[in-house]
């Protein structure tokens, strides 16, 4: 039997994006309209960036362990969260959870690994531009990276909380973010990490400068993976 794949979801955009990628792919696998057993738990967005706006990683981390408590005794195995922002609290709730996890910049970085990129261009929100998680991971995978500018940080943050997580998507922001992608192209990038979970759901692999490595999808087919194998 696969996996029961328990998923501790922050906001609502990336999460359905997750949870129906995890759906549609598991046909591919198992046939037909089957998938595994999926269960999924959020605290409000609000919640978790009322915590994060003061730096309080531990709040965040005590969120996403109540969700991690309420999914186990759903009958989950493991635990993915598809938001990269609040993956800054992971190494605090890991110790304490009740169940394993897949570590969505950890997938990430294994495929960037895999499919031979050297440098990436990095986007997210300001927590994940700015924070330890991406040059942690992608360093000990031998793999370089760049920041956008502070200017461009700030631009793609709006973009993220003022439109993405309220299913706006505008044409003018995709063009921002095009550009943005453009300038760490010509620094040497040789792909994008699309590091809001959102941010797959504006730009892609048919209108991006360069390969994207949509860490949404990246995870559910790591979900996905470890349910059936």
């Amino acid at each position: 039997m696969p996996k029961h794949i328990g998923i501790v979801a922050c906001s609502a955009e990336g999460a359905a994006l997750c949870y129906r990628t995890i759906c549609e792919q598991g046909g591919r696998r198992l046939g037909g309209d089957h998938h595994p057993e999926i269960t999924m738990h959020t605290h409000s967005l609000g919640e978790y960036m009322e915590f994060a706006s003061v730096g309080d990683w531990q709040g965040v981390a005590g969120l996403m362990l109540s969700s991690a408590g309420k999914l186990a005794k759903a009958g989950a195995d493991f635990l993915i969260c598809p938001d990269n922002t609040i993956h800054r609290a992971f190494e605090l709730l890991a110790p304490k959870s009740p169940l394993p996890w897949l570590h969505i910049v950890e997938e990430v970085a294994a495929e960037a690994r895999n499919l031979g990129f050297r440098k990436l261009a990095i986007t997210g929100t300001r927590y994940t531009m700015e924070g330890p998680v991406y040059p942690e991971k992608l360093k000990e995978v031998g793999i370089d990276y760049r920041m956008p500018d502070a200017e461009e940080r700030q631009h793609i943050n709006a973009i993220i909380f003022d439109e993405l997580v309220k299913g706006i998507f505008a044409p003018e922001s995709r063009s921002y973010l095009q550009q943005t992608i453009r300038r760490m192209r010509d620094e040497g990038c040789d792909a994008v990490v699309l590091g809001c979970t959102e941010i797959p759901l504006l730009i892609d692999d048919s209108c991006s400068p360069l390969p994207t490595l949509d860490s949404t999808r990246i995870l559910a087919r790591a979900a996905l993976r470890r349910a059936l194998d």
